[in-house]
């Protein structure tokens, strides 16, 4: 086959791949709307609800599961992003590019030099934004093509209590709704409690304490839409 064949038929691959990612994040959006669209006055119920649980056991001791996306979590002490990356014990990553190009493979965390990682050689499909539930991970080489395309990767490490993943769905929709974010449970064996990554740069916090929202927060205002493409 031809370079000039070979370049037409791997073009007809992508735009297969990308309308079947098409296809299935139209069925994941609609049942996220079942899900968490249910009306404010559900949520407002929820929300009722989860206070008088707290008030009731003498508050949050870390283990009480808390129904996704309505868990109450700190209000915002901190906005520059180096202050909160400290207050909170985490590390901030300026990680050296290793690449954008696209292989149909499985990618594995040796594929790639920081866990997790920030860049590099990646599948030609990528994931769309949204709340991956633990046991649907995302495949690693379709997450890092999210980040190329200037998305921000929230994840925390299994065995993370069920209240502490709420408060990271909550704080995810506090941010524009989720606007150009994913979160999902870490199975790479990274050594972060809790991690962000971005184009080039990752959040990593050893402990996952109350100020961790502060420096996520922070992270995501910072490095936002800067990968080197612009996708909607």
């Amino acid at each position: 086959m031809s370079s000039r064949q070979e370049e037409k038929e791997r073009r007809r691959r992508e735009r297969q791949e990308r309308e079947q990612a098409e296809k299935a994040a139209a069925a994941r959006r609609k049942r996220l709307q079942m899900v968490f669209g249910g009306g404010l006055a559900l949520v407002a119920v929820v929300a009722v609800l989860v206070v008088v649980g707290v008030v009731a056991l003498g508050g949050d001791d870390g283990e009480a599961e808390v129904p996704a996306g309505s868990a109450q979590v700190p209000a915002v002490q901190e906005t520059d992003l180096e202050a909160a990356v400290k207050a909170a014990g985490c590390k901030l990553v300026h990680a050296e590019n290793e690449g954008a190009g696209h292989e149909e493979k499985d990618f594995k965390p040796s594929d790639y030099k920081q866990n997790p990682p920030t860049s590099g050689t990646h599948h030609p499909t990528w994931y769309e934004d949204g709340v991956y539930e633990p046991g649907n991970v995302p495949e690693l080489g379709k997450l890092v093509h999210t980040l190329e395309h200037g998305r921000i990767n929230i994840q925390y490490k299994p065995g993370t209590p069920a209240n502490r993943v709420a408060q990271l769905e909550t704080v995810m929709r506090e941010m524009e709704d989720g606007y150009h974010q994913l979160l999902y449970e870490n199975t790479t064996g990274m050594s972060y409690a809790v991690a962000a990554t971005t184009w080039d740069q990752l959040l990593g916090c050893p402990t996952f304490n109350d100020k961790v929202f502060d420096a996520i927060r922070a992270f995501r205002t910072e490095y936002i839409d800067k990968g080197p493409e612009v996708v909607p």
